[in-house]
């Protein structure tokens, strides 16, 4: 059957003309977690559907600011096409942007007909697969924070913090929000149909975390990478910057990108529920845990893909910087939260909201597969700071060690995919080796006078 004769691409159409829209924005995720996109006209949509939209593969090895990395697949081979075809599963209606439609794009290799080893949805996928093949489907809940700036062309960054003011962690309404930013944007969320189920002011002048509801591991990182997006977009309309950064300034906190695990069997029963066993935790909990503590070094790698995450980590922070876990506890890096039933679950607090949440998602059940896999038990739970570097080994403290340490876990990397990992290993030593060689403020002002 022809794209042209689909019924789900005539039903599509038939709505969205409905509804007044001419236009579908299809995008997709970089290995950046950055949307990549192209605006169709409504009448376009058979051949999209059919045929697929045509991109540069070399976009999957293009850096935040154009530097392109030398990846197999793309410059040395003439930066040959990728076909982007709309998931219409995905198509809505975007709430600030009149007459348009929104949908994710699913990649193509066009001589294979098969996908990309860069492309993070597919991965994530992949990674399903064996989860299923075992029985089990993955729930993920998404926590993001993101600090809010705006324009001051007397700061060195030509950027200020919202709203700066201390002491207003947990607030909401004009006291941490003056402009009503954070209602204006969790209701045009709410709008896109992210399942968004409350937002508040963090603890760092201008930083806002929004939650959102619990899902199926795709359709949450579906809605994490939409997330981002339309929180950048909205702040844009409002002539501000918002920004995922995991530290953006020396004087301030770090924003995180917390998620929320567990696993159901085929009767949707939590499988991490057992009021028998110890902590109330069942050995499917305990070998998930130990998983994603065991290969917390590599996974670093991909929640934690800047060299700016790393300025994030350390003591007296309340971000993780030693891999441990802990009863409800804040200050290790895997926290098992209180409730137990369907609530039973693991909330992994390593990643920085710079992760791409496609990747981030798929190498954590990954882990925690391998874990369930191997049986592994995890030691005993850290307990108050979480600090007894006796009993937990650091995290990787900068992006280098966290690369090699993904490059050297060959379980994990067994299951993500060699092609994946070199592309991913590549892009980011690329940008690690261009970090290298910048002169920073810092050293400019600690060595110029003296030296």
């Amino acid at each position: 059957m022809s794209a042209h004769t689909d019924p789900q691409v005539r039903q599509t159409m038939e709505a969205l003309d409905a509804l007044g829209i001419d236009v579908l924005r299809v995008a997709y995720p970089d290995l950046m977690g950055s949307d990549r996109s192209r605006d169709i006209l409504l009448h376009h949509l058979p051949h999209a559907a059919g045929h697929g939209l045509a991109f540069s593969r070399a976009v999957y090895h293009t850096g935040a600011l154009g530097d392109h990395s030398d990846i197999a697949g793309g410059l040395e081979a003439g930066m040959p096409d990728i076909l982007v075809r709309p998931d219409l599963d995905t198509a809505v209606p975007l709430p600030w942007e009149p007459n348009v439609a929104w949908c994710i794009g699913d990649v193509l290799d066009p001589a294979t007909g098969r996908s990309v080893p860069e492309s993070p949805r597919d991965l994530l996928r992949q990674v399903l697969t064996r989860l299923n093949d075992a029985g089990l489907t993955a729930l993920v809940g998404p926590e993001l924070e993101y600090v809010l700036l705006e324009p001051d062309t007397d700061a060195p960054t030509g950027w200020r913090r919202y709203a700066p003011a201390p002491g207003n962690v947990y607030t909401t309404g004009r006291r941490a929000d003056p402009d009503g930013h954070l209602l204006r944007t969790a209701r045009a969320l709410h709008a896109l149909g992210l399942d968004v189920s409350g937002g508040n002011r963090e603890f760092d002048g201008g930083q806002f975390e929004i939650n959102l509801n619990h899902s199926e591991a795709l359709d949450a990182a579906d809605r994490a990478f939409r997330f981002k997006a339309a929180v950048k977009e909205l702040a844009r309309a409002e002539g501000r910057l918002a920004t995922f950064m995991a530290k953006p300034f020396n004087d301030g906190g770090g924003s995180g990108f917390h998620l929320h695990v567990s696993l159901v069997d085929a009767d949707g029963t939590n499988v991490f529920d057992a009021p028998r066993d110890a902590h109330g935790l069942s050995a499917t909990a305990r070998h998930a845990l130990a998983g994603v503590l065991s290969h917390a070094p590599a996974l670093s790698a991909l929640l934690n893909p800047t060299v700016n995450s790393y300025k994030r980590f350390g003591p007296h922070t309340t971000a993780p910087w030693l891999i441990n876990w802990g009863l409800d506890n804040r200050n290790a890096m895997v926290r098992i939260p209180p409730e137990r039933g369907a609530a039973s679950r693991l909330e992994v607090r390593l990643g920085d909201a710079t992760a791409n949440p496609y990747l981030a998602i798929a190498g954590l059940l990954a882990a925690i597969h391998l874990g369930i896999t191997t049986a592994t038990e995890p030691p005993a739970p850290a307990t108050g700071h979480a600090a007894d570097t006796d009993a937990a080994t650091k995290l990787p403290t900068d992006l280098g060690q966290a690369l090699d340490a993904l490059q050297a876990d060959d379980q994990l990397t067994d299951i993500l995919g060699k092609s994946f990992v070199d592309a991913f290993l590549t892009f980011k030593r690329d940008e690690l080796a261009r970090f290298h060689k910048h002169v920073t403020d810092w050293e400019f002002r600690e060595y110029a006078q003296i030296n």
